[in-house]
């Protein structure tokens, strides 16, 4: 193995292994919900504070917030809606308008009973029924406008699976000029966190997306013209030989290190973008987060999903790759490469990737 190393220049695989980390599953997470879990919620305005309400930081009582999206009946997102909150006790009114993608949020909001009012030029007004919103609750809804003379429709939900779902969607809308994806990046620093079955589809979908596949083309590609693990051989059959152990390279990655691990230790596999500060701590924030997660409870701990992912894919590698590069030197240098590679990955997300990832709300701007 060691001879096979000093042969090697690994900087473009490392530098292709940081886009295809990227495929692995954020994004732009963001607490604006629909009842079904399928519309990707994207550019949303500034969410509102109803005049009167607690602010989200009250020792009172935690607050509450009502976020949704606006369609009309052809189930297109309704832009530039007017979506008017008015709160039964406390008399306080609050109004906005719906973003690009037909987005609205009210954040703050003190535990009360809750009517909405939408309206939109050449659509039905619509007043909803009373929506009852608890002390920390976030209340989810899908409101369906029809043109003049048509039927009004308003669906409202807040459970977890609906919460942690809406995450998934909003990562997969995230891709760096609109082609890499850049599925785990969070730029809502107050994300709420995805549940055991939303981490495992989100890494099965990173997985499967078309730009891994190429990815993948192109590392193998690399390998064959630096004849990387010359056991593979050369032609057709060396190429087609690196390139499937660079795919179950990067299944068992994903899977391990982004879905299994995170489930089983409960921490968070995307990236929280941070934004603030000055570069040197921005820079030591982005690469010591390859060793530290957030957990699912909000706790910054080891990063033992990401550590034992890479480490387990490495050690899974010793039974495809060429008998004379396996041992534990082939577990030691994959797993420490894939941990580099991700520390390579995060910066990138830190200071370049925002600005060029699509469906990045302007309101998400990292730590507050």
């Amino acid at each position: 193995m060691s001879g096979a190393v000093r042969s090697r220049s690994y900087w473009p695989v490392v530098l292709l292994c940081a886009f295809s980390g990227l495929t692995s599953m954020t994004a732009v997470a963001q607490q604006k919900f629909s009842s079904t879990g399928e519309t990707v919620l994207p550019d949303a305005p500034e969410p509102a504070q109803i005049p009167g309400c607690a602010a989200s930081g009250s020792p009172q009582a935690a607050a509450a917030n009502i976020s949704g999206t606006v369609f009309d009946s052809n189930h297109e997102v309704l832009p530039g809606a007017r979506v008017t909150a008015a709160g039964q006790s406390t008399s306080a009114t609050g109004s906005v308008e719906a973003g690009s993608n037909g987005e609205f949020e009210f954040t703050g909001l003190r535990p009360d009973i809750y009517q909405l009012k939408v309206t939109a030029p050449g659509m039905n007004t619509f007043t909803s029924s009373e929506i009852s919103l608890h002390e920390g609750e976030t209340r989810l809804v899908t409101v369906t406008l029809s043109v003049f003379g048509g039927a009004t429709s308003v669906t409202v939900s807040g459970d977890k699976n609906t919460v942690a779902g809406q995450q998934v969607q909003i990562a997969l809308g995230q891709r760096v000029g609109g082609i890499i994806p850049n599925f785990y990046s969070s730029y809502d620093w107050n994300a709420p966190p995805m549940g055991a079955k939303q981490k495992l589809k989100l890494s099965f979908r990173s997985i499967i997306d078309p730009v891994s596949f190429v990815t993948i083309a192109g590392t193998a590609a690399v390998q064959q013209y630096r004849n990387t693990f010359p056991g593979y051989g050369g032609g057709i059959e060396g190429y087609g030989k690196r390139y499937a152990a660079n795919w179950a390279d990067n299944v068992t990655g994903a899977l391990l290190s982004r879905g299994v691990y995170p489930s089983v230790f409960h921490q968070d596999p995307r990236y929280f973008y941070k934004g603030t500060g000055n570069i040197h701590s921005r820079l030591f924030y982005a690469i010591s987060a390859a060793v530290i997660a957030r957990g699912d409870d909000g706790r910054w701990k080891p990063n033992y999903s990401h550590l034992l992912g890479n480490f387990s894919a490495a050690g899974i590698s010793n039974l495809y790759y060429p008998a004379s590069d396996r041992g534990a030197s082939l577990v030691l240098f994959n797993g420490l490469a894939a941990t580099a590679s991700t520390a390579f990955s995060n910066v990138l997300r830190e200071f370049v990737f925002k600005r060029a990832t699509s469906h990045v709300p302007k309101e998400e701007n990292g730590k507050p």
